[in-house]
């Protein structure tokens, strides 16, 4: 075929098309020069048309295109038309849609990007004495073994020296915090340079340097890897800057608490003459190690408070007040609750009965169950009874069909501060109930009263949230949500008019049993304020949903600025000098966090609608029963996302299904796991 004017017949996908061998080879080196110069061997039809197996509305761009050199882009898929041009190899179109999609994906972000903290230089091995021996740490070396390392290392929101107050002057000690000549695009540079350095070390580096747990408390993150953890503060002068790292452990690191107290002088602004005092509790196993760190000057004083070992693999750590605790609920009936508390020093366990959920209240701590009751812990009375070894769980509450309690969230109204027993509680269980308990100055001296039960779910229950307007819960069935408007009279639930219904969604997360705890959907937020879900859909995704926790609708779509896949999450509530912030802070394969403002989108996306001007018709009435919204379906994933994010999944290697509710339910049901196992996945039947 050496005349530029023969006639070539295709059948592409079923349809024919028909053009000149001059219009298919004019780009060089591409499928169609292979196919016609005989390197591809041919598949003829019945006509004798060479037969190609694609899409046939694409192929008809891409021959538009050879035919015109012009292509016409509207209502065009660039996805899927970007990946047709890297199968035929036409260059010069697949540059032009590759440049569109940088440009609508920039590296610096988008109006929600609020930082990136670069991967640490230097990886600290287990085994080695990098970090070990030392219990003075510099805001200047704490994650550097040379002053070259410092400046890559420490870094700023904005610029290197943020000047944004007219006429004044950044101090020395605030230079040498925010690192001189810094910026995010050096940080990505030296990213770059390193992937190439470590490329023969492969995954083991990977693995090691992959941002395992992310945990924040006021304006300090703590950012874990495999075996070292770094810490790092917030100010509106330095931007985020690195305070203090751990030692390096010769044990994988499974659970962080991370504990900030803000002295009288320490400001957002920077001026930290008193300081911040840090505590930062990390488990391997059944081993607890609990750090302090003073910041109240240079150098960063890093003390050891202990060892301790619970006996069993810790599941929780967390901190209540300046008291750690640690948490397992083993099988066979087994608990631990180990407590290290502040004023006495002293560390202390004992088994409880088996627990299935957790939350906190002020000073106290709230255990759910496998049994059906409440019990709790009041981490100031406690130490009282050291002596016979006793943490003094006293049950609350016992739940009348026995069922076993998943999922609890204490809400205290604001009564509470003053009187001391104003406390509503709301409790899921392993077979679906949604029970309100409250305990308010009538009910005094005859501990909690059932106030609403809701059987809506038919999967156990994970999650419940009782916040000021809303009571939302989670089942394991894809996370399905339901939500219900809660009514309040004098800051008490009221039955009048009393809960309504308010959203049904599902915020479906495909992620591996051992990463569910550092990748919770929430939802997240104060309880006084609109709470939120964070949707990651499948485990290896740079892209995430942030979704209204009442009526699941979508906040924003966050995706990550450096294309590395999300390992963990978290939203962290920070102090600002003007008003506090809600920051979405992720962990990413990379080694790298990077941290996006949710604030300014959550109160938009929350806002009621404008009210319909007054010639215009009245809205249809809600038929009786039916709630004030129907499910969202602009809140998750499209069905163009979803497919895109579950071609990365093998879903065949997904948890197995939850077993049906039993009906009647047995008197003494048996124990579930601690955080039941997410169903098989499916094609949902609810919007995703």
């Amino acid at each position: 075929m050496s005349n530029f004017q023969e006639i070539v017949n295709l059948n592409v996908g079923g349809t024919k098309f028909a053009t000149s061998w001059h219009t298919l080879t004019w780009v060089p080196d591409t499928f169609f020069t292979a196919l016609l110069s005989g390197r591809i061997p041919t598949v003829r039809d019945e006509t004798g048309a060479i037969f190609i197996d694609r899409d046939p509305n694409l192929f008809s761009l891409i021959l538009n295109y050879l035919r015109t050199r012009d292509i016409d882009l509207n209502d065009v898929n660039l996805r899927a038309l970007r990946h047709e041009c890297d199968y035929f190899g036409i260059t010069p179109l697949s540059r032009r849609l590759a440049l569109c999609d940088e440009i609508n994906h920039s590296s610096c972000g988008d109006v929600l990007f609020y930082g990136y903290l670069p991967p640490p230089l230097n990886v600290p091995i287990p085994g080695s004495n990098n970090g070990r021996n030392s219990a003075t740490v510099s805001r200047k070396n704490s994650t550097a073994s040379n002053a070259e390392g410092t400046v890559n290392r420490t870094h700023s929101r904005n610029s290197s020296l943020d000047l944004r107050t007219v006429g004044r002057i950044p101090s020395q000690d605030q230079l040498s915090r925010c690192g001189r000549g810094h910026s995010r695009a050096a940080s990505l540079g030296n990213a770059e340079i390193l992937k190439g350095l470590r490329s023969a070390e492969g995954n083991t580096w990977n693995e090691n340097m992959k941002v395992q747990i992310i945990k924040a408390h006021h304006n300090w993150i703590a950012v874990a890897y495999s075996h070292f953890v770094i810490g790092y503060r917030l100010t509106d002068s330095c931007g985020w800057y690195v305070v203090f790292q751990s030692p390096v452990q010769d044990s994988p690191i499974e659970r962080i608490a991370l504990n900030a107290k803000s002295g009288s002088s320490a400001t957002s602004s920077g001026n930290n003459n008193a300081g911040t005092d840090v505590m930062l509790g990390i488990s391997s196993g059944p081993l607890v190690r609990l750090w302090a760190f003073s910041t109240h000057a240079e150098p960063v004083r890093r003390t050891l408070i202990g060892t301790f070992n619970l006996g069993v693999r810790v599941e929780h750590l967390l901190f209540v007040g300046p008291q750690l605790v640690a948490l397992s609920g083993g099988g066979g009936g087994r608990s631990k609750a180990g407590v290290w508390h502040t004023s006495t020093q002293h560390w202390q366990t004992q088994d409880v009965p088996q627990l299935s959920a957790h939350d906190t209240a002020g000073s106290f701590l709230l255990l759910g169950t496998a049994a059906g009751t409440i019990n709790y812990i009041d981490m100031q009375k406690f130490p009282l009874r050291m002596k016979d070894n006793d943490l003094l769980v006293t049950q609350l509450y016992k739940d009348p069909n026995q069922e076993p309690i998943t999922a609890i969230s204490v809400y205290l109204t604001p009564k509470t501060n003053l009187c001391g027993n104003w406390i509503e509680i709301a409790y899921g269980t392993r077979y679906g109930s949604v029970r309100v308990i409250v305990q308010h100055p009538e009910t005094v001296g005859h501990g909690p009263q059932l106030f609403q039960t809701f059987t809506v779910h038919q999967s156990p229950v994970t999650k419940v949230s009782l916040s000021e307007n809303y009571l939302i819960s989670v089942c394991s069935e894809y996370n399905h949500v339901r939500s219900w408007r809660v009514t309040r009279f004098r800051g008490m639930i009221s039955t009048q008019p009393g809960t309504t219904p308010k959203a049904a969604f599902t915020v479906l997360a495909l992620e591996a049993p051992t990463a569910q705890a550092h990748n919770d959907a929430g939802p997240y937020g104060e309880q006084d304020e609109e709470q939120i879900f964070i949707q990651k859909v499948v485990p290896d995704t740079d892209t995430l949903y942030v979704r209204l926790a009442s009526n699941g609708k979508r906040v924003c779509t966050i995706r990550s600025v450096d294309g590395s896949g999300v390992s963990c999450f978290v939203v962290a509530e920070c102090e600002g000098a003007l008003r506090p912030r809600r920051l979405l802070v992720c962990g990413h394969r990379s080694g790298a966090a990077q941290l996006w403002d949710l604030t300014a989108h959550i109160d938009r996306a929350a806002r009621p609608p404008p009210a319909p001007p007054t010639d215009a018709p009245a809205p249809r009435a809600a038929p009786p029963g039916e709630g004030e919204e129907s499910p969202v379906g602009d809140g998750g994933p499209s069905a163009d996302e979803l497919v895109r994010l579950l071609a990365a999944c093998d879903l065949d290697a997904a948890p197995a299904a939850p077993t049906a509710r039993p009906d009647p339910a047995p008197a003494a049901p048996a124990a579930p796991p601690l955080a039941p196992a997410p169903p098989t996945p499916r094609a949902p039947d609810r919007p995703a």
